[in-house]
């Protein structure tokens, strides 16, 4: 949503009261990270940072919701703090999701996508072209949009409700453009309640995302999912959830006959978001090729959950374990939040880049050594 300016300073009060004592130590955040890592604040003061992304030349661009504009955040002196922060395009609705392809970014809004082009390379966009805008706006109204090896354009619709038929197809699924122009619409995938994050894995270009699953069944039921999407399946929503699980209102007994079911599993209401694979080269060995994904965290669960990153071990592109924290401190023991990440990057650096939309950082985490 784009707050007016009353909203944003309620949303900055808010983010003061929160993070009273969360950071110290200089730039040091306190976050809970394995053996041997270490997380600074990279860039603060932001309002609403969604989705993150790094551009050919490695400057970090955010998508700025609350503030409706894409920022640069450049580290010239690459000391690990950006070194400023500035407008590439701003006067956007709700911007969630941006990915660099073919010269320009391509931005998610919830109607639509928009392309910005820095024609003259000063680092600020000076042409924008609405490449689609005819989505319907209710509901989950975040769009990510991506691009596949072979120049296709997809971009995830979240569903309009909890549970319910949707009269547009393009909703609560992923859907297919020929390529950047926004031709040759087809519904790439379906079932997919509120697939927000979307990513390629690199060692085989296939396409991953995770999926928010419906409320109203109790706190453990259903589970988040991540999923290796197939092009042409349906993955079940509103009437199975997680290949298995059949929906009590919507459903008939036969809903989950030939639905995939979900290749990870995560905790009811974690609400998972940005998910990236790690492909630098800084960390040790084992987490070469693993998948870190952010958890928003939970709204309406009696003891709330998420609210860390999360990393799912691989083994030969497939997951070969248990989910295990990764990054945390977000969520105290007396239920109090002091942030929800949202978005990851892998930088040029080998850090991994988080974004938290709750109180406006962007989070730099590193390997120091020491073990893992």
């Amino acid at each position: 949503m784009v707050l007016a300016a009353g909203g944003l300073q309620v949303w900055r009060l808010l983010r003061q009261v929160n993070l009273a004592g969360f950071v110290s130590q200089g730039d040091r955040a306190s976050l809970q990270l394995p053996t041997g890592f270490e997380a600074t604040v990279f860039a603060s003061g932001l309002v609403g940072p969604r989705f993150i992304a790094f551009s050919p030349d490695g400057v970090l661009h955010v998508a700025e919701r609350g503030a409706g504009r894409i920022v640069r955040l450049p580290d010239e002196n690459q000391d690990g703090r950006a070194d400023s922060l500035s407008v590439f395009a701003d006067e956007l609705s709700s911007p969630h999701s941006l990915v660099f392809h073919q010269g320009r970014w391509f931005v998610g809004v919830p109607s639509g996508v928009v392309a910005l082009h820095d024609q003259d390379g000063d680092g600020v966009a000076d042409e924008r072209q609405v490449v689609i805008d005819d989505y319907p706006t209710g509901g989950h109204n975040t769009r990510t949009v991506i691009f596949l090896p072979d120049g296709r354009m997809l971009v995830s619709v979240g569903s309009s409700c909890n549970a319910c038929q949707e009269d547009d197809r393009r909703r609560a699924g992923i859907v297919s453009y020929d390529g950047p122009d926004g031709s040759g619409q087809q519904i790439y995938a379906s079932g997919l309640r509120n697939a927000v994050g979307l990513t390629l894995q690199p060692s085989t270009d296939l396409l991953w995302a995770s999926n928010n699953g419906r409320d109203f069944l109790g706190d453990d039921l259903p589970p988040d999912t991540i999923h290796q999407v197939q092009q042409g399946a349906d993955y079940g929503w509103p009437t199975c959830h997680a290949g298995q699980i059949v929906d009590p209102e919507l459903a008939t007994p036969d809903s989950c006959q030939g639905v995939p079911a979900a290749d990870v599993e995560l905790q009811a209401h974690s609400a998972p978001l940005g998910l990236t694979f790690y492909d630098g080269d800084t960390f040790p060995d084992e987490f070469a090729g693993d998948l870190f994904v952010a958890l928003h965290g939970s709204w309406n669960r009696s003891t709330p959950v998420g609210y860390q990153v999360i990393r799912i071990p691989f083994e030969g592109g497939l997951p070969a374990g248990d989910p295990v924290d990764f990054a945390s401190g977000w969520l105290a023991a007396d239920g109090s939040v002091s942030g929800r990440p949202v978005g990851l990057a892998v930088g040029p650096d080998g850090a991994l880049y988080v974004s938290d939309d709750l109180a406006g950082f962007i989070y730099r985490i590193v390997y120091t050594g020491g073990g893992s």
